[in-house]
């Protein structure tokens, strides 16, 4: 029995999510020696890694709602496109503010990758697979972040910290061609896909609310009006303050607050990313299987409080261990609860956003973005401040809380835009 061909699509999705998580921690685990070669101090670091977010939190919306108008073929194509160029640029920077500047433009070009990949799962996959399909994506960017650290070091060690962007710059380039010559928007339009597929994918009328969005245009006002919409945002805005920690911050945080020399660094701090790889694929699973079993309402909501509520108790716990192995563990199991929720919060999305799926998960990481700001830059100043590299995981695990309380008020069930039909698993009753 052939594959069916949305799994190759979702194959592309996946190594996508591995590149981009690899040019993003890149920067991260090379961050001690960049610091040393450019004379950059702690405060100056954390608007080098901030400057990414800020540019990425802005431009996520308008490049959610190009993918939704135009089609992610195009513009994954140029995001993938930009991106790589930008992280090649990384490896040339002389000092603060070109290393600033090239990483601001590299935000910019990356802000709206989910976001597209989710109007292509979207496009391509009937509502009951789409928590397992964003389960996959989100699992191979924690694939990428584990693998960052034992491509990065050596490279690092053998030629230098710059070669490593310029060859992760290559591979991004080479996925864009391939995705731009071989991807299609829609099903029908794709040579290979069986008539069979496409009514399968195409039950839960997807393509005919897409194309119903580009004649209307996005309902900003409808979509923005609606408190579950913020309720979204506020989650993955707390939530966020502690998955950026582990991008920008942990592997410094390892270094210098726990004491870890480079070979323990190869050594350890892949674990986070492979138990929130893990994570990710059994929480898609899982949030699909509760769907079925108790409804929609609370197959999403369980899984996000529970998520979050047990990262919590272990970014807290992490507070209070010295040893290095116990510190990784505890962050491991932080990121991996985080992690298990993931799918979920981006399965919402398409639930609530249906035919503006493109823009209602662009203003989620948008959110997320401004709680990835915020941590990314106060974490230096907290550490001068307090002395501790302890110091500003306080207000990570406190934001991680209010992540917890906000999935209580979200409602997978409720639409966003009033005109919008129910897909199936939004008539599957709920449990109040």
């Amino acid at each position: 029995m052939l594959m069916k061909y949305r799994y190759r699509v979702l194959g592309f999705l996946f190594f996508a999510s591995v590149i981009t998580y690899v040019d993003r921690v890149c920067i991260s685990v090379a961050g001690h020696t960049i610091q040393e070669d450019l004379g950059l101090s702690l405060e100056q670091w954390g608007w080098v890694l901030g400057a990414f977010v800020l540019s990425y939190g802005l431009f996520e919306v308008p490049a959610g709602a190009m993918g939704d108008r135009i089609g992610p073929r195009r513009v994954l194509t140029r995001i993938v496109g930009w991106w790589s160029v930008f992280t090649a640029l990384t490896g040339m920077a002389q000092g603060f503010r070109q290393l600033v500047v090239v990483r601001f433009l590299f935000g910019m070009g990356e802000a709206g990758a989910f976001p597209n990949f989710s109007a292509t799962i979207a496009r391509w996959f009937p509502v009951h697979e789409r928590a397992r399909a964003q389960s996959v994506v989100w699992m191979g960017s924690r694939v990428g972040g584990a693998v960052a650290p034992v491509l990065v070091i050596p490279l690092q060690q053998a030629f230098g910290w710059r070669t490593s962007f310029y060859v992760f710059g290559a591979v991004g380039l080479v996925w864009a061609v391939v995705w731009c010559i071989w991807f299609r928007d829609k099903p029908s339009e794709k040579r290979g896909v069986t008539p069979e597929e496409v009514r399968e994918i195409e039950g839960a009328a997807v393509d005919s609310g897409a194309a119903a969005h580009v004649r209307a245009g996005t309902p900003w006002k409808q979509l923005f009006g609606k408190a579950n919409l913020w309720w979204i945002m506020l989650m993955y805005h707390a939530n966020a303050w502690c998955g950026f920690f582990y991008l920008t911050w942990m592997h410094i945080f390892l270094a210098k607050g726990r004491g870890f020399t480079p070979g323990e660094l190869v050594a350890l701090s892949w674990m986070p990313f492979v138990f929130g790889a893990v994570a990710n694929l059994a929480g898609g699973f899982a949030s699909d299987l509760l769907v079925k079993r108790i409804g929609l309402k609370w197959g999403r909501r369980l899984l996000g409080f529970g998520g979050l509520g047990m990262a919590t108790v272990f970014l807290t716990l992490t507070i209070f261990t010295e040893g290095k192995l116990l510190t990784v563990v505890y962050l491991a199991l932080a990121y991996g609860c985080s992690d298990f929720a993931l799918p979920v919060a981006w399965a919402v999305c398409l639930d609530v956003g249906a035919r503006n799926a493109g823009v209602v998960t662009g203003a989620m990481n948008m959110a997320g973005q401004a709680g990835s700001f915020l941590t990314t830059v106060l974490f230096g100043y907290i550490v001068v401040a307090f002395g501790s590299y302890n110091a500003p995981l306080v207000p990570i695990a406190l934001m991680s809380l209010v992540g917890t309380l906000a999935w209580l008020r979200i409602d997978p069930t409720k639409p966003l835009v009033a005109d919008t039909p129910p897909t199936p698993a939004a008539v599957i009753p709920s449990v109040s």
